[in-house]
């Protein structure tokens, strides 16, 4: 078995996570404190567009902002002698893209729960902000956040449409799992393709058994919380 989709698909997954958690994160903060309600639902529906977005179509979007012959990709490819299309950065871009969603989605809802009351509290005692966001606000909203790093990292992981279509399918380059059952089917290689399924289906199990422990451990500690 050719073991080449399975790292390039963990190095990006490993990549996409890390840029997501703090694009995500961050997103989720500045939305929440948005006091503009219109402005604030509009933004809302464009950071969660990806999600919604069939996976080609999101793909077909990254191709035409970064193509060689399309503005942004013509500058980077100029003035930074960075290509995009076709190599490994598309499949980290296509997997930030479409699994960013997951993650401020999952961030926005676990600031929401936190009691305003404890950030209203801190504020009056002269709390400075980034200080109010890593000792009051992140502490409760942990889990939820914890939850999406896992959702996000198990869809990037499985991500198919928008790479096929910005980073193609370049065996040793870009063919991440998805591609490779592709091509294995596509090729008449079924036994490659089993392989290649559970290796995915057991990565996506365990995502969801993770998920499901944490929700456990967290209505566990909200349970005790009140109880004292």
């Amino acid at each position: 078995m050719d073991i080449s989709p399975i790292l390039i698909s963990l190095k990006t997954a490993s990549l996409s996570i890390v840029i997501t958690f703090f694009s995500g994160i961050l997103a989720a903060y500045l939305v929440v404190n948005m006091k503009n309600g219109k402005l604030k639902a509009v933004i809302d529906g464009l950071l969660t567009l990806p999600l919604v977005l069939p996976p080609t179509v999101a793909g077909f979007f990254l191709l035409y902002i970064f193509g060689v012959q399309r503005p942004a990709g013509a500058f980077l490819l100029n003035f930074l002698g960075v290509k995009i299309v076709f190599t490994w950065g598309a499949t980290v871009l296509a997997a930030v893209v479409i699994s960013f969603p997951l993650m401020y989605r999952s961030a926005r809802g676990a600031f929401e729960q936190v009691d305003e009351t404890l950030l209203y509290a801190a504020r009056t005692i002269g709390m400075p902000e980034w200080k109010i966001f890593w000792r009051v606000l992140m502490p409760p909203a942990l889990p939820g956040i914890v939850s999406g790093c896992i959702l996000t990292f198990a869809r990037g992981l499985g991500e198919f449409g928008a790479t096929a279509m910005i980073a193609g399918n370049i065996a040793g380059k870009t063919r991440t799992l998805p591609l490779a059952i592709y091509s294995a089917v596509a090729g008449g290689n079924m036994d490659g393709a089993y392989e290649y399924v559970v290796i995915l289906a057991g990565i996506a199990f365990l995502a969801v058994v993770g998920i499901n422990c944490l929700t456990v451990k967290e209505r566990r500690c909200k349970g005790k919380g009140a109880a004292q």
